[in-house]
């Protein structure tokens, strides 16, 4: 049975006739990670490792806990040692069927060293029959347990019993070996430039098979066998990459060019990998300048198919096959470091939180298992891998309701407000609200501060105040009294963290329920029922902390939101939409500037620009309004005019400045907002400049013209704008639907060059381009 949640996780079951140990017939079989709904979050960069994760308050009553969201595929530390100038990695087992693996080769400029694993720990070591003053090019484990290692003057054989060398082979006329690559049972590698040489290592022996001249210099190799279960299998091809920009499929043992397909550009193929992702055969040509070719292949004849380009960074890439939980996956090291895999027979792109990456070799290790150990310009570290998906969520379970949270960075905790109910000993149901503090890594319990009764948490915010650095947790508080329409009383507490514990250092009782707090050029500015008040910290007389009131301006239904930049105030109000108002420090006045003359239902106000506001209203629609600066009378000024409308189709609780993405040096710098919503959806918003705004409207009409939508469903007619008071339904206007867009890399070829058609004067390569430039914004 499967039981959906709209406050939970959603959850398959299966019903047992008889009770388990439990005394239950429900077994879970599988639960389906549910945010909804989020009622606040907050942005924050737990790791310290310059991107943000999403810590959202989720699921109501005993369902709810704290959701932390991250971005990209993590790696769990086991091991780390500094050790730069790492040109080549690679994990050998003490026989090829062993389960594990017990050796790391570590390749530099002129040596190869070894690390050990034994009793968990790594330890150096040699092997006897290795060339340790020579770059190694290419190791491996090969059928007759031996060891093959390859440098540029010879092919070593050696035992993996003894330890001792069984064979070398040297190229022909003391040449150089110059790319080598090799699987289990054969090798190929160039002697020289142009000469390509086959050869046959199972058994403990070496037997040259083929030798060929060809007509380009040769960059990069690769002959991993196809098939899923293909460890140790022979390859019925050779894929070379060349110096003039060119890739071939050679036939093996023949050495026969079966296809030869014309990469263009100016960057050189680095790193070749034939590999089968979910059934799928795939060739993939990485290059110098951080771009990634995929193609399709027949593994039957070699010929290649469908090719598609993606920017994966912008230095040059290494390729290596590793497994996670039973699938295959590939790593492609650079300065932005990707895992590549594959999702109902889709290739998929997913980032590694760290920043830069050189090289990868799986490590099953006794000590490391599932590990990989990887190479970066300084260090080398083993740990384990996340679950290969792009976004990784944690739960931290509360089984009380978390309404608010705020994040303080030099105390390291979270402030949460909560909601519990409990049932008393007349067997009434009674609400009980807590502020607690959290550890912000562990999620541990600090302190908790328990609230009045009926009293309600409306807001949390970190602020310091002037003359005074000091980080407070500001808590706004109401008291909801069952008889009242409208709370009467409320509180502002101001806490200080000391020795991981709360201190409330002032109490301030106010006229109402302060929906929202702010932060405000070292005060704090505070949306109370109707009006916005502004407060300053001060000493009373008998010592003690005290919030003092400064302003207020009134003419608000409710004040449900806040957000502020500089000495502008943007304000959202429950049915009044958006007003914008400025403090004046001279004269210790808020003033209204001007206001949206539109009956909005407020749910989430921010700030895009100095001119431009951002609303999502009741009705599930999103709305900016932007002031009118250039206009000639003062009642045109003081209306904001609507410049854009948009129908998301849930309600949004919350927006927050930050990102989920690890920024790097090509990274867009477009500043995003993120939001949260009732029904648990992260989406982002970016702001566009006037000419990518005008292109990608192009995209999105081309896109409408050439994908039909489901049901015959148009896409500007779900998207267009409506409410209670609008006479049918508004058209989009002033926002782009990212989906949409980034929906073009999943097409087939010949649609693609359909949309580009529409366009006009733009190339499948180029819009993929533009289009993999704005994905790298969430």
């Amino acid at each position: 049975v499967f039981i959906g949640s709209c406050f939970g996780d959603s959850q398959l079951i299966r019903l047992h006739p008889d009770k388990d140990e439990n005394d239950s017939n429900i077994e879970v079989l599988e639960s389906f990670t549910n945010l909804g709904p989020i009622q606040d979050f907050c942005v924050v960069d737990l790791e310290r490792q310059g991107q943000g994760q999403v810590v959202t308050c989720s699921g109501t009553l005993k369902d709810g806990s704290l959701r932390v969201v991250r971005n990209g595929i993590g790696i769990n530390e086991q091991a780390a040692v500094e050790l730069p100038g790492i040109k080549g990695l690679w994990s050998l087992r003490e026989s090829i069927d062993a389960q594990y693996d017990k050796y790391l080769i570590q390749s530099f400029v002129n040596e190869t060293r070894v690390l050990e694993i034994a009793d968990e720990e790594l330890s150096e070591t040699e092997i006897d029959g290795f060339d340790h003053n020579a770059q190694t090019i290419f190791c491996s484990n090969v059928l007759g347990d031996c060891l093959l290692q390859i440098t540029e003057v010879s092919l070593r054989l050696v035992s993996t019993k003894s330890k001792q060398l069984l064979k070398e082979w040297f190229p022909p006329n003391g040449e150089r070996i110059t790319v080598a690559g090799g699987n289990v049972q054969q090798v190929v590698l160039t002697s020289g430039k142009r000469t390509l040489i086959y050869l046959d290592v199972s058994n403990g022996d070496v037997t040259e098979v083929k030798r060929i001249e060809m007509d380009q210099e040769i960059a990069c190799l690769n002959l991993n066998p196809l098939g899923e279960k293909s460890d140790h299998n022979k390859s019925d091809f050779v894929a070379v990459g060349h110096w003039n920009l060119s890739l071939s499929m050679l036939r093996l043992p023949s050495m026969e060019v079966v296809c030869t397909e014309s990469i263009g550009g100016d960057a050189i193929p680095r790193s070749l990998l034939l590999v089968t992702l979910e059934g799928v055969d795939y060739l993939l040509c990485a290059l110098g300048d951080g771009y990634l070719f995929t193609f399709a292949i027949d593994a039957s004849t070699a010929q290649i198919g469908e090719r598609k380009k993606i920017s994966l960074g912008t230095h040059p890439m290494i390729l290596s096959k590793f497994m996670s939980r039973g699938a295959t996956h590939v790593f492609a090291a650079s300065d932005r470091p990707t895992v590549i895999y594959s999702n109902n027979r889709k290739l998929l792109f997913s980032n590694v939180n760290l920043k830069e990456v050189t090289q990868m070799a799986p490590f099953n290790s006794e000590g490391f298992p599932d590990s990989l150990a990887i190479a970066t310009e300084t260090s080398l570290r083993i740990g384990v891998i996340d679950d290969i998906q792009k976004l990784h969520i944690r739960t931290v379970y509360l089984r009380e309701q978390p309404r608010r949270i705020c994040h303080q960075e030099s105390s390291k905790t979270f402030c949460v407000a909560t909601l519990s109910i409990r049932i008393n000993r007349d067997g009434e149901e009674v609400e009980e609200q807590f502020i607690k503090l959290f550890d912000d890594q562990t999620f541990e319990i600090l302190d908790t501060y328990q609230l009045q009764e009926f009293e309600n948490t409306c807001s949390v915010e970190c602020a310091s105040f002037s003359d005074d650095p000091t980080l407070y947790y500001i808590v706004g508080t109401a008291t909801a009294v069952p008889q009242e329409s409208e709370p009467k009383e409320g509180r502002l507490l101001v806490f200080e963290v000391i020795d991981r514990k709360l201190h409330l250092k002032a109490s301030k009782e106010i006229k109402g329920a302060p929906y929202q707090i702010k932060p405000f050029n070292g005060k704090l500015l505070a949306g109370i029922n109707s009006k916005i008040e502004l407060f300053r910290l001060s000493d009373s007389d008998t010592g003690h902390m005290e919030l003092v009131s400064e302003c207020c301006h009134r003419g608000h239904i409710l004040v449900l939101y806040l957000q502020t930049r500089g000495d502008f105030i943007v304000a959202g109000d429950l049915m009044r939409s958006i007003s914008l108002l400025t403090y004046k420090q001279v004269d210790g006045q808020i003033e209204e500037i001007a206001r949206d003359f539109n009956a909005n239902w407020m749910t989430a106000v921010d700030i895009l620009d100095d001119d431009t506001f951002l609303g999502a209203e009741g009705y599930f629609n999103l709305f900016t309004v932007r002031k009118n600066t250039d206009a000639t009378s003062d009642e045109e000024r003081a209306r904001l005019e609507v410049v854009g409308e948009y129908h998301l189709g849930d309600m949004v609780n919350r927006f927050q400045r930050g990102s989920l993405v690890l920024r790097s040096s090509d990274t867009p710098t477009t500043d995003t907002i993120i939001f949260g919503t009732v029904n648990g959806m992260i989406g982002v918003i970016a702001v566009l400049s006037k000419e990518e705004y005008e292109f990608l409207l192009k995209v999105q009409d081309a896109l409408n013209f050439v994908i039909k939508g489901v049901g015959g469903l148009r896409h500007e007619d779900w998207r267009s704008f409506e409410n209670e008071r609008t006479q049918g339904a508004r058209a989009p206007k002033g926002f782009i639907d990212g989906d949409l867009i980034e929906s073009f890399l999943d097409l087939r070829r010949e649609k693609m060059e359909e949309v580009c058609h529409a366009i006009g004067s733009i190339t499948v390569e180029e819009l993929s381009r533009k289009i993999e430039e704005l994905q790298r914004l969430h």
